[in-house]
C-alpha cells in the first residue's frame, strides 16, 4: 500500500518540470545552433572559393612608368 502511494506522490509531483523545460530548451537551442552554424560554414567556403577564383583572374595595374 505505502509502494502505491509513493509512486502517486511521484507522479504528480511537479517540481522538476522546470528542469526538464530548461534541459528541452537549452537542449533545443544547441541543435539549432549547429544546423545554423553548418549552413553558415558550407555557404562560407564555396564563396570564399568563388572569391579566390576571382581574384586569381584579376591582373595588377602597371606602374606607368
Amino acid at each position: 500500500m505505502k509502494l502505491n502511494k509513493f509512486f502517486a506522490a511521484f507522479l504528480n509531483d511537479e517540481s522538476g518540470a522546470v528542469t526538464v523545460d530548461w534541459v528541452v530548451l537549452a537542449a533545443a537551442t544547441v541543435g539549432l545552433g549547429a544546423l545554423i552554424g553548418t549552413t553558415i560554414i558550407g555557404n562560407a567556403e564555396t564563396l570564399a572559393s568563388g572569391t579566390g577564383t576571382f581574384i586569381g583572374t584579376l591582373s595588377a595595374p602597371s606602374s606607368g612608368s
